[in-house]
């Protein structure tokens, strides 16, 4: 069997057994693809060896490839392999015959300031609010109205932050997700991993209710909870453009991303005390590993905090007069 056809067949098979999303399927098919280029697709899958295999990190470390970028591709690489060990293919994986370093990364989330983020708030509900002297008729076209697109702004962005969805997320969520009563979403989580999103602030559950009575009014034949302007689902495109709007509006000067709401919550959980434990289950991480690169931002702010008021400071300044 040719890495080709190896390819080809680990896609179609893998895939079909493991409950990935497209997304996850698109970046393996990717870093394999590039794999093939390399080695040569009409190579055997016996012969990718622990050699090939290192030849191809150092090809990529050459080429500029981010450590982060570099694991990735290894990591497909090597569900690849194991895959086709499973399957009799290959005697074993070339993996347990190499050993690859790839840097240390400590690549800190982006946040917001709770400026910015109040600031993103409060434009988006000035939006609203400039709208609501408009018509209230029922929005029975299958195109949205203003209105309806005004108060979706605000529901998206109170979202984003409230429960520190992933943009793909929110876009994925339908009608249907929404316990209105409970104010509880059903999250399709990143590698399969679903779980519940909490909304605890009243304020938000008013705007997710006022949301979700006058989405229920649109004739669409869509099922999402978030159209865009044909009455479609909307995009994660559309929900950064969103907030690329309502970030110049706010006069925010930088560049600001979905992501960067949920790294700001995360790490504001944790610096008003929430555990560890209950922020890795309220982001839907799957190894506590990821929570822990939000201590690092936190951990600035204890220290801050410590200079400004610990006793030992003053009781030795005390001492000195």
């Amino acid at each position: 069997m040719s890495l080709n056809e190896s390819v080809v067949e680990f896609l179609s098979g893998y895939f079909s057994t493991n409950d990935r999303g497209s997304k996850t399927r698109a970046a393996y098919g990717s870093d394999l693809n590039q794999f093939r280029t390399f080695a040569g697709a009409d190579l055997p899958l016996l012969s990718v060896s622990g050699a090939v295999v290192e030849h191809w990190a150092a090809h990529l470390r050459e080429n500029g490839y981010a450590p982060a970028s570099i694991r990735r591709k290894m990591a497909a690489l090597k569900v690849f392999c194991f895959y086709w060990v499973r399957k009799g293919k290959l005697p074993e994986s070339p993996f347990w015959r190499v050993k690859l370093s790839f840097g240390r990364i400590m690549k800190l989330p982006r946040t917001l300031t709770e400026r910015e983020t109040r600031a993103l708030l409060e434009q988006a509900n000035r939006n609203c609010s400039a709208n609501s002297s408009h018509t209230k008729a029922k929005p029975s076209s299958r195109r949205t109205s203003r209105r309806y697109r005004l108060l979706r702004n605000l529901a998206l962005v109170d979202l984003l932050f409230a429960t520190g969805m992933r943009v793909g997320e929110v876009s994925s969520l339908d009608l249907s997700d929404f316990a209105v009563q409970d104010g509880v979403f059903k999250v399709q989580g990143k590698g399969g991993r679903n779980r519940l999103a909490f909304t605890v602030d009243v304020e938000t559950l008013r705007i997710q209710g006022e949301h979700f009575d006058l989405r229920r009014q649109m004739e669409t034949e869509s099922p999402a909870l978030f159209l865009n302007a044909a009455g479609r689902r909307l995009s994660t495109q559309g929900i950064s453009k969103i907030l690329a709007q309502l970030r110049r509006d706010a006069g925010i000067d930088r560049h600001v991303t979905p992501h960067m709401l949920r790294h700001t919550v995360a790490t504001l959980l944790l610096r008003n005390g929430a555990d560890i434990r209950v922020v890795q289950e309220f982001l839907g991480h799957s190894s506590i590993a990821t929570t822990q690169r939000y201590t690092h931002i936190a951990k600035d702010h204890l220290v801050g905090v410590l200079q400004r008021h610990h006793p030992s400071i003053s009781i030795r300044a005390g001492a000195r007069t």
